[in-house]
């Protein structure tokens, strides 16, 4: 794993602190990225009882590929051991359980929020509104660490949106500084897309479905990505450096290669290789 800027190491999904939330509290559908069908709330047949994952390693060789895409942004230790001070939902009532299942994924969304909030101030092009990121990532910090109760109540499409003001004008912000002309593919129909090579330096990706899209050798840099549906994307040598607001789960879901040039907040996913 490679350094990441500021914040964002904490912004990570660390499964030693956490009670499995992610494999109790959400629902799966038996499809191509699970091999069976589960409710929320209800364990994962291969959750042991010390919340560890009993095929971690063989995970996609099980049929168990979304849970290799999947991070909770560091949502679940702070549901664990903060929300609900790391009282196990195992050995609590079942109203317990229930809760910290409820909350956790209202808290992955301010999480999620936060990873942006704070790639957002380490963009020196959007020092014009580093003042009021760090407020709102401030208050987002905050809401993060209310009660259980005040959690399951919040109304968390209006913070997005209140949040989603301001990461557009830092979008507008950073691209404004790359060369060329910024191609707007904001909300674009891209599945299967032949882009192999294509310029798409300081590009509006936001929300684009670029699912199966061939982006080999394609230039992504300075690209804004919030959104941006890469499942099965190929990315082999493309190069990201600069991209921002791309998460780790949307490069996990991905294909790529070690030629595949990326910005610093995200990892190279392991099975880019592997699977090579």
């Amino acid at each position: 794993m490679q350094d990441h800027p500021g914040d964002l190491v904490d912004l990570h999904g660390d499964c030693a602190n956490c009670f499995g939330l992610c494999c109790v509290a959400l629902p799966f559908t038996a499809s191509a990225d699970f091999a069976l069908d589960k409710d929320a709330g209800t364990p994962c047949r291969n959750l042991q009882d010390d919340h560890r994952c009993g095929i971690h390693a063989r995970l996609r060789q099980s049929g168990f590929s979304g849970c290799t895409v999947y991070d909770c942004f560091g949502a679940g230790q702070k549901v664990s051991q903060v929300t609900f001070a790391g009282k196990d939902w195992r050995a609590a009532s079942r109203e317990h359980a229930r809760r910290m299942f409820d909350v956790f994924p209202v808290v992955r969304q301010l999480h999620e929020l936060l990873w942006y909030l704070t790639e957002a101030l380490t963009l020196p092009a959007a020092r014009p509104v580093h003042a009021e990121l760090r407020e709102l990532r401030d208050e987002t910090d905050a809401l993060t660490r209310r009660t259980a109760e005040e959690l399951a109540s919040l109304d968390v499409a209006a913070h997005r949106q209140k949040v989603n003001v301001l990461l557009l004008r830092t979008s507008e912000l950073a691209r404004a500084g790359v060369r060329g002309r910024k191609k707007e593919r904001r909300g674009a129909d891209l599945m299967g897309a032949r882009l192999r090579g294509a310029d798409l330096r300081g590009a509006n990706l936001r929300g684009a479905y670029l699912i199966a899209a061939d982006l080999t050798g394609a230039d992504l840099r300075g690209a804004d990505l919030i959104g941006a549906d890469l499942r099965d994307t190929d990315l082999t040598d493309a190069d990201l450096t600069g991209a921002f607001f791309l998460t780790q789960p949307q490069l996990n879901a991905a294909r790529g290669s070690a030629g595949t040039r990326l910005p610093s907040s995200v990892d190279r996913p392991a099975h880019w290789t592997a699977e090579r």
